[in-house]
């Protein structure tokens, strides 16, 4: 590869007196691809904003050069960064559904920074969006120009964000965590898009992601970033090879042994025959599960399969049609208002996003300290107390509770939320996806802590996730749904074990591979 394309230099950020990115450098060339990885915090979008001349809030370039094409963009004025964002660097966020403007059509954002650039007329933008829609896939191009972001799926919105980066024809790409919240078959489906993309347009781009399986498939170097400073660097398969640094070893290793399935126990959870709809479109469908005290179901399918709905039907958050929920062989008012005090303690949630899960008013000893004013007797000094134990029990010191979520980590803030829902003794815990916004080592952690806390107190886990190593790491049986329906249920080894249905095959298929390849024999 000729031509170096950009050149970063002993690149430093900062946020007051703290150093976010500490001396970086690398060289990309043209149609080279450079993954970044490491976990939450390691500096990887602050890098990646830098390159596009900005820092979120608070923060600054303090040291260092970004040459792009012989120019040092930390030496531009905003005016000058303008007329090369979106025209000669583009970006693809993580979430295409908070990126998109919903009361617009999506071919027209797509195209809105090549008219802006002035790169391409109205009608020659027009028939480069619908010559990229049908690049990446997306279904009936010409009138998929005119659908709004509601119409559309995830898989489908993340691939009309990568066709929005290379409508202007940009140079360089940077690409930060783009399937991190898609379910597998989703992520293959956009992964393979990123590769074509790349490929035909010769474009450089730059990887963000803290799966290092992900970025093997589509990274030429790989560069592992901890705390903002690089661990080490190299060739992809040399790197995932011979790791030279421990750290590096640990990402390769994140999930660890898999779970010995639990003995059979007596049912705690009974669900029979729940059906739900909205608006005419059924949602589940005749749906029945038992679990187990003490023991682990996981719920696993594609976006929009009805995971989280049953979840929330279980809670009582949703009401269905038909059916019944039991919890100890006692039937549940299906509403939550029709729940008592008891019934609602027995069953608690833990949501798959901690930041919004938590008020950013309230202190942490407050949030965990709710349910016990709302569904025990414990006078002020007992709930203290209680609040100081929890937090010891997931693995936080006690003095957290005067703190805000806003001075915790993503994995500190997540144990919180796992705490708050142990406050008032549960016999179940429903997980939505508590994992899949926090890096693998940090997730590692918190399935470690699940495990430990289900051996201590006998409570079981319905735990709702799209990632099947998590599965593999946590669950006692799995059941596989797919649009509301029931696929295929059972021990962990059977479901995920020959003969096998297309569908759970596809899923398993669909899981990437710590390995270089893995991606292009997907085909």
């Amino acid at each position: 590869m000729n031509n170096q394309l950009l050149t970063v230099s002993d690149l430093q950020v900062s946020a007051g007196e703290s150093v976010l990115v500490d001396s970086i450098s690398f060289t990309l060339a043209q149609g080279e691809v450079l993954g970044l990885i490491g976990e939450s915090g390691a500096g990887k979008s602050t890098i990646g904003q830098a390159v596009l001349g900005h820092c979120r809030e608070g923060m600054r370039i303090t040291a260092g050069a970004i040459c792009f094409d012989g120019v040092d963009l930390t030496r531009l004025r905003e005016r000058q960064l303008r007329a090369i964002r979106g025209r000669r660097i583009a970006y693809v966020a993580q979430s295409a559904s908070a990126s998109f403007n919903p009361a617009k059509p999506i071919g027209e954002q797509v195209i809105e920074s090549a008219l802006r650039h002035r790169v391409l007329s109205r009608q020659a933008a027009i028939a480069r969006a619908i010559a990229l829609f049908t690049q990446l896939q997306l279904p009936q191009p010409a009138a998929f120009f005119h659908r709004y972001p509601h119409q559309v799926s995830g898989g489908q919105l993340q691939r009309a964000m990568i066709a929005m980066s290379l409508c202007a024809g940009p140079d360089l790409i940077i690409f930060d965590e783009p399937t991190t919240a898609l379910d597998v078959t989703t992520q293959l489906e956009v992964l393979r898009a990123i590769r074509e993309a790349i490929r035909d347009s010769g474009v450089a781009a730059i990887y963000i992601s803290h799966d290092l399986a992900v970025v093997a498939q589509l990274a030429d170097r790989i560069m592992v970033l901890r705390q903002g400073r690089e661990v080490e660097s190299g060739e992809t398969a040399a790197l995932i090879g011979a790791p030279q640094e421990t750290y590096t070893r640990d990402l390769l290793n994140c999930h660890g042994e898999p779970h010995r399935p639990r003995p059979a126990a007596p049912p705690l959870l009974q669900v029979q025959g729940v059906s739900l709809r909205y608006q005419q479109q059924p949602i589940l469908r005749d749906i029945s599960l038992t679990l187990g005290q003490g023991r682990t179901l996981a719920l696993i399918g594609e976006s929009g399969a009805g995971k989280s709905t049953l979840g929330r039907v279980i809670c009582g958050l949703a009401t269905p049609e038909q059916g019944h929920v039991s919890l100890a062989g006692v039937p549940l008012p299906l509403t939550l208002r029709g729940r008592s005090r008891a019934e609602l303690g027995n069953i608690q949630l833990i949501h798959q996003h901690p930041d919004t899960a938590l008020n950013p008013r309230l202190t942490i000893g407050q949030q965990i300290a709710r349910s016990l004013v709302c569904l025990t007797s414990l006078n002020a000094s007992q709930r203290r107390a209680r609040v100081a134990t929890l937090l010891e029990q997931v693995g936080l010191p006690a003095s957290l509770a005067s703190r805000l979520p806003g001075h915790l980590s993503g994995g500190q803030k997540q144990r919180v939320c796992i705490a708050r829902a142990l406050a008032v003794e549960p016999t179940l815990i429903v997980c939505d996806e508590p994992t899949s916004a926090l890096d693998p080592l940090v997730g590692r952690d918190v399935l470690a802590l699940l495990r430990r806390i289900q051996e201590e107190t006998g409570i079981a886990l319905l735990f709702i996730t799209h990632d099947l190593q998590v599965v593999r790491a946590i669950a006692d049986e799995v059941m596989v749904l797919r649009n509301g329906a029931t696929v295929r249920e059972g021990p962990l080894d059977r479901v995920f074990s020959a003969p096998l249905d297309d569908y759970t095959a596809t899923l398993l298929r669909a899981v990437p591979e710590m390995r270089p390849g893995w991606l292009e024999a997907q085909a």
